[in-house]
């Protein structure tokens, strides 16, 4: 049997408006903390909620110990509440969790002793009195603004209950829901709603302070619905910032088992979406809506080939369709007890399911908003922004793009991820990292499976149909991905055509049959415009490139400090691709292994400005910098003079010839590099020597 119960705060966001962020990207799950895996064991009936500091508490029946366990996750690590697990006395297969509007007070309740509540005071949970002696299935909790805890359990057909000064006291008339299997429960607008399935999705309201003489009265005056009920068949309640009121459950047998959600308009039920949206018969429901009201629901789907793997919806831009959110599953195998919240604070959608383990995932919401593209190219001067509307990972995506000082269209974010960066350590900014040859078949997810095998054969032929493993034997291994390719090999077929032994599809070519991964030299012009030396000029350039580190046979190393970058052209070295390297120090592009997974990001081909547009844009083109003493120069424009000045303003004796300055002779040091083109102008760089 399964319930998931909630506190109003894990339903409405805390009442908090969502953080929307100005790009439209794609998102992926991932894992919250440094594993998948939360308990200890094998889990089932978990709960989470999360308070207004952005801190997520998980409650669920740990088998480890044969009790229910609860655990904190501060934003780094997940810690038990209350230091170990095994808070119950006994079994806790039917529990719910909840929190106080101020997070001061964590409520949990279980099957034990009849109805068994505790709370954790700051430091150890304490065991309050139990709501009831007689055995409970089914239950849900919920705390008031003015922080009295609420109850609703099976027992005697359906009742609620509130605890006021150290004493249980009875809400409206018992038996009034005719049991409570699937309880739930939620708060708002000074009044407490329950829902149940029993005769079909029912849902209750009754005053806070309703004495036990106030009888409970349908919310619409009549079921919800038809729906699903026994082993699984679980529905859901939730309720936005505006206390407006959310369903999501498993339609009847007749109607096929699927979800649907319906919210109340004051008067009636009305359905939110298409009917009966998800693919096939689901179980395991749980819904949460933003406090703007926006809904999101997860079930499991059991028929076919799915196996009970989960998966998440949302609504399409136009509001009447339910899509999927983050992939078409996100469990590898059977996923059960599945719950959602909101975290307003960091703006991600937060998901805890039992596969084996309780895993939690979750997944930005910064790119779900209302924002549309109209597919503009970016204006002519470097740092103008536009947009580009693509499928990426089964998701229509809004990405910003924008004109690099090299005069080209660049995304302004990497390929998979869900915003432009703003800082080394922004996560949500770093995207996938790609295996060189490679497409988006599920390899280049950070969290991907790493194989020590190789595909046969060991190039892009070899996965025609894809592969979400990421093939990286070890270091000089024969099994690394295409370790025998040549420096003929390209990287280049358009989505969808046939990849071959020596071709692979270019991820770029999502976007549109003019986007492409760039070449290195279009990568060493870009930074030599945008006079890129180290980590710190490239967030601060205009393409925001960020440090999201490099994937191998070990996993991820190195991200906040340094920056991986694909291009499109094979190295002299068989196995291996030139890529572009930014750490804190140095900027260059060299050679490395195609099985390395690094960012990539993509430029649309002949997007260089025109000859009018080139007299106001100029682009100049400085590199190596830093540099040894051999410094070349590069200019969309005409050059008619160069000159360079050392850290006083003192101009030195150079020769410009061939594009290049020689300044071996010179001592290590800071210069400015003064280059006057054609149309008048002089444009002034920052050199290095060292």
């Amino acid at each position: 049997m399964h319930t998931i119960a909630h506190s109003i705060l894990q339903k409405v966001g805390l009442g908090i408006g969502l953080i929307i962020l100005g790009n439209l990207n794609a998102q992926q799950w991932e894992n919250v903390g440094t594993s998948a895996d939360i308990s200890a064991g094998g889990s089932s009936f978990n709960n989470l909620v999360i308070d207004q500091a952005g801190n997520y508490y998980l409650s669920y029946y740990d088998i480890s110990v044969s009790k229910g366990s609860v655990q904190k996750f501060d934003g780094n690590t997940w810690s038990y509440v209350g230091g170990s697990p095994g808070i119950t006395t006994s079994y806790a297969t039917y529990n719910s969790l909840s929190l106080d509007p101020a997070g001061n007070n964590l409520y949990y309740t279980n099957q034990g002793s009849g109805l068994e509540v505790r709370r954790f005071n700051g430091t150890s949970w304490v065991q309050l009195p139990s709501a009831t002696s007689s055995t409970t299935n089914y239950q849900a909790s919920a705390v008031s603004p003015s922080n009295i805890l609420f109850t609703y359990g099976s027992y005697g057909m359906g009742t609620v209950k509130r605890f006021v000064n150290g004493a249980w006291e009875q809400v409206g008339n018992s038996g009034f829901s005719n049991g409570a299997e699937f309880a739930e429960m939620v708060i708002g607008n000074n009044k407490i709603y329950t829902s149940n399935v029993s005769g079909g999705l029912k849902v209750y309201q009754n005053d806070l302070t309703a004495s036990s003489s106030d009888p409970w009265s349908l919310v619409g005056g009549s079921i919800v619905d038809a729906a699903s009920s026994g082993e699984q068949y679980s529905a859901d309640l939730a309720i936005d910032g505006n206390n407006n009121l959310y369903v999501a459950y498993v339609s009847s047998t007749s109607a096929g088992k699927k979800i649907n959600v319906k919210k109340f308009n004051g008067t009636s039920w009305i359905s939110i979406g298409n009917d009966n949206f998800s693919d096939g018969k689901v179980q395991h429901v749980s819904l949460a809506v933003t406090a703007s009201g926006n809904p999101y629901v997860v079930a499991s789907r059991w028929e076919n080939d799915d196996f009970l793997r989960n998966t998440v919806y949302k609504l399409d831009d136009s509001g009447q369709n339910w899509v999927t959110f983050g992939g078409n599953f996100v469990s590898e195998e059977q996923a059960t007890y599945n719950d959602l919240a909101i975290d307003p604070v960091h703006n991600y959608l937060v998901l805890a399911y039992s596969e084996g383990s309780t895993k939690v995932k979750r997944i930005s919401l910064a790119a779900n908003s209302s924002q549309t593209c109209n597919n503009t190219d970016p204006g002519n001067n470097p740092g103008d922004t536009g947009c580009v509307t693509f499928q990426y990972r089964n998701q229509t995506v809004i990405y910003t793009t924008v004109r690099g000082a090299d005069g080209k269209i660049w995304l302004q974010q990497n390929l998979g991820s869900s915003k432009t960066a703003d800082s080394f350590t922004d996560m949500d900014s770093y995207g996938d990292l790609f295996q060189w040859g490679r497409w988006d078949d599920g390899h280049q997810l950070r969290s991907s499976t790493l194989s020590a095998a190789s595909p046969s054969p060991n190039n892009p032929a070899g996965i025609s149909g894809g592969s979400s493993l990421f093939y990286s034997a070890g270091y000089n291994s024969n099994s690394n991905w295409w370790s025998e390719g040549i420096p003929t090999d390209q990287w280049d077929i358009p989505a969808g055509a046939n990849q071959s032994e020596i071709n692979g599809i270019d991820p770029c070519k999502a976007i549109g049959p003019d986007w492409k991964v760039p070449s290195q030299s279009e990568v060493e012009y870009m930074v030599g415009a945008e006079n890129i030396s180290d980590i710190t000029t490239a967030l601060a350039s205009h393409l925001k490139l960020v440090p999201a580190g490099i994937k191998d046979y070990n996993g991820i190393f190195s991200p906040e400090t340094r920056l991986y970058l694909w291009t499109s052209t094979p190295s002299p070295y068989n196995g291996s691709a030139e890529h572009l390297y930014i750490s804190q120090f140095s900027t260059l592009t060299n050679s490395g292994s195609r099985d390395t997974g690094q960012s990539v990001r993509c430029i649309k081909a002949n997007s260089s400005l025109g000859t009018a547009d080139l007299k106001a844009v100029v682009t100049i083109g400085v590199y190596p910098n830093p540099t040894k003493g051999i410094v070349n120069i590069k200019s969309d424009s005409l050059i008619e003079e160069v000159s360079l000045f050392n850290s006083t303003g003192q101009k030195l004796s150079v020769r410009f010839s061939d594009n290049q300055i020689n300044m071996e002779t010179l001592p290590n040091g800071v210069y400015f590099l003064n280059v006057k083109v054609k149309n008048g102008k002089t444009i002034i760089k920052k050199l290095i020597k060292n």
